[in-house]
């Protein structure tokens, strides 16, 4: 078929090699939200999503393990979780443009946590096709050293709740984190967490995972309060609430 052999060329380009199990490449871009039939288990990409997050985890650890050979287990564990975390994975996922295959696949709106999703699931599809070697040097040559400045991540602190804690603590202020909403998008739970300092609301974020929404507010509530700098963002401190306006979206 014209549509395969299409997909074909685009996965070499995408891989430096032509898979042998094109459909199950094909399936890695299928998201969860465009079936609702009685195939739902198979015809989506969650499965792969499930068996790369863990190949990927493990090769990411191998990687920090013999880069830093020198380094205790606390910072080897920091330094994964800022590779494999939803956010990472995602900016990687949209510079490898992994959302033009989302969208030759599904009907529905994407979202950017449907990059890192389907990243992870194509990482899956990659083991079964190539075993755990290949798969390795396929992530630490096409991922980790295309996409990633290790050196910059070492200095980067991405705990923006942590860090929020501390000013408050150091300045004296109270801080207070409340679920304001739970709701569903795409069949799953998403929340809707808001961040209060000293009562007044100078964050809120959406996010699927509560802690990953906790920081999101968090971010964003430093760059309302003028603690760091980001995306434009302007503070009320009048009457009973902060206000704040991102020009980033939830």
């Amino acid at each position: 078929m014209h549509e395969d052999r299409e997909l074909a060329r685009r996965l070499h380009n995408l891989l430096g090699f032509t898979p042998v199990y094109l459909n199950l490449f094909k399936l890695a871009f299928y998201h969860k939200s465009t079936f609702s039939n009685g195939d739902y288990a198979i015809s989506n990409n969650e499965r792969l999503e499930f068996l790369g997050d863990a190949v990927l985890s493990t090769i990411v650890g191998e990687y920090l393990f013999k880069k830093y050979p020198n380094s205790d287990e606390g910072f080897l564990t920091k330094m994964r979780s800022k590779i494999v975390k939803r956010n990472s994975l995602d900016e990687i996922g949209d510079k490898m443009g992994l959302d033009m295959y989302l969208a030759s696949y599904n009907q529905t709106k994407l979202s950017k946590s449907m990059l890192g999703n389907s990243l992870e699931a194509l990482v899956g599809a990659i083991y079964i096709e190539l075993g755990y070697n290949g798969t390795r040097r396929y992530v630490v040559k096409k991922i980790l050293r295309k996409y990633l400045d290790i050196h910059e991540l070492e200095q980067y602190d991405d705990n923006y709740k942590s860090q929020l804690l501390e000013w408050c603590q150091k300045n004296g202020h109270q801080i207070d984190y409340k679920v304001l909403t739970k709701y569903k998008s795409d069949k799953r739970d998403k929340f809707k967490v808001a961040v209060f300092v000293d009562g007044k609301k100078v964050g809120t974020a959406d996010d699927f995972n509560k802690k990953s929404a906790e920081q999101l507010a968090s971010e964003r509530a430093m760059i309302a309060l003028g603690i760091t700098t980001g995306s434009t963002a302007t503070i009320s401190l009048d009457g009973d609430d902060a206000t704040t306006e991102e020009s980033t979206e939830d």
